[in-house]
């Protein structure tokens, strides 16, 4: 197999491991219903198949239950749920819409009852009752986007201008228990970061936010400004939770396969968070150092990347990174580097991300396409559709991170 077929399976062989659905049932064996009535609140890119695994668990022990996902990642009807679907990265009206209808459904709670609350990656934008205009909350969190505000000072703004983010979901489901069962999409799994943390202690403080804002020169009205004053909660006695899977788990599965295929195999990090094309080049750097060596290579970074707008294109963190890494790989044998979504969506394109190889950047010669020109207009996803290197899954139904593998991949002779 060639080491393009080798990254393809490399690539199903991680995703695999990190889909939600075992995870959820072999987290709710045994699960003891409340007294009162027990509901399902699922939000995030893997909602639908998180939901879907607790109804096969729990079947009519739930009342009722609601899940929110991303557009086009709902997979049919779900017995006693209500089903919709949102923005990302942006929240939109049907986002605002979504969480109005689990505010109608928790309210009013007892004691006796218990809220099942799954939670995966995408909540921050699809789980959102703004405390400003949904306008300004569209335009505030875009403006944190291109400017490369990284994803924890993104969230540490948002939940304190959210009316369920920052742990204000589960005070306003008091005194009714919540339970979150979560795949974590944050690098280092901080609970209060993981979907803004609806239903956890709240870490940041609004003095922190407010540095966010002027760190990043945040316009804001002086609705939003009193806001960002009102503190979130600080402490939660209705509250327990459990880590089904993240980036770790990503990594680990995708070295597994690497060595199952003959690799002498290396995780640099699973907390990888610098510039995308920063992240292609070392990539690059380092298949060049290590091109001679003789031996089947694989180095595995595992995190989330950032990118800074400087253009109006088509593309994702992953496919800069791929892209960026091209022409490092000029004149090697049989090397080379992806990065991939394990959501399966890289930004608002259907790619989960991009690989190249020894003659990606040839192929966009020969087309006419400058790759520094195309890395400054964030124009990735044409480039490398160009060049066939888009890595397409579509939705896999989870979400943990990215991955970006490099291979160097050396036949034994005979």
């Amino acid at each position: 197999m060639s080491v393009l077929g080798d990254a393809q399976e490399i690539i199903k062989a991680a995703i695999r491991q990190v889909l939600p659905g075992e995870s959820v049932k072999r987290e709710l064996q045994g699960y003891k219903p409340p007294a009162g009535r027990l509901y399902v609140v699922s939000v995030g890119k893997a909602a639908y198949t998180m939901a879907a695994a607790a109804k096969e668990v729990l079947g009519d022990q739930i009342h009722s239950g609601i899940v929110i996902t991303k557009y086009g990642h709902i997979k049919g009807e779900l017995e006693g749920f209500s089903c919709f679907e949102g923005g990302h990265p942006t929240p939109d009206e049907n986002s605002f819409l979504a969480a109005e209808k689990v505010l109608e459904l928790t309210k009013n709670l007892t004691r006796e009852d218990e809220v099942l609350f799954l939670l995966s990656g995408g909540a921050s934008a699809l789980f959102e009752k703004p405390m400003i205009p949904g306008e300004e909350l569209l335009d505030i969190t875009k403006q944190l986007l291109a400017c490369g505000a990284d994803i924890t000072e993104i969230n540490i703004v948002r939940k304190h201008l959210s009316c369920v983010k920052g742990g204000r979901f589960a005070r306003w489901c008091m005194p009714a228990h919540v339970h979150s069962v979560i795949l974590s999409d944050v690098v280092g799994g901080r609970l209060d970061s993981i979907g803004s943390g609806p239903a956890c202690v709240d870490l940041s403080t609004r003095g922190q936010a407010m540095e966010i804002v002027k760190k990043y020169g945040i316009r804001l009205s002086a609705e939003a400004e009193n806001a960002l004053r009102q503190e979130t909660p600080k402490r939660l006695e209705n509250t327990s939770y459990c880590m089904i899977g993240d980036v770790k788990l990503l990594c680990e599965a995708a070295a597994g396969k690497c060595r199952e295929l003959g690799y002498e195999t290396q995780i640099l990090t699973d907390s990888l968070s610098c510039e995308a094309k920063e992240a292609g080049s070392f990539l690059s750097a380092i298949a060049r150092t290590h091109d001679k060596t003789g031996k089947s290579l694989a180095f595995i970074a595992g995190g989330e990347t950032v990118v800074h707008l400087s253009g109006t294109g088509k593309g994702g963190r992953n496919q800069e990174l791929a892209l960026s890494a091209a022409e490092g790989l000029m004149g090697l044998h049989e090397v080379c580097i992806f990065s991939v979504g394990s959501d399966g969506t890289d930004g608002p394109t259907d790619a989960a991300g991009g690989i190249v190889d020894a003659h990606t950047a040839c192929r966009l010669k020969a087309a006419g396409i400058d790759i520094y020109q195309t890395l400054r207009d964030n124009n990735a996803y044409y480039a490398l559709q160009a060049a066939d290197g888009l890595v397409v899954t579509g939705p896999t139904g989870t979400n943990v991170n990215d991955v970006a593998v490099l291979l160097i991949k050396r036949r034994e002779r005979t």
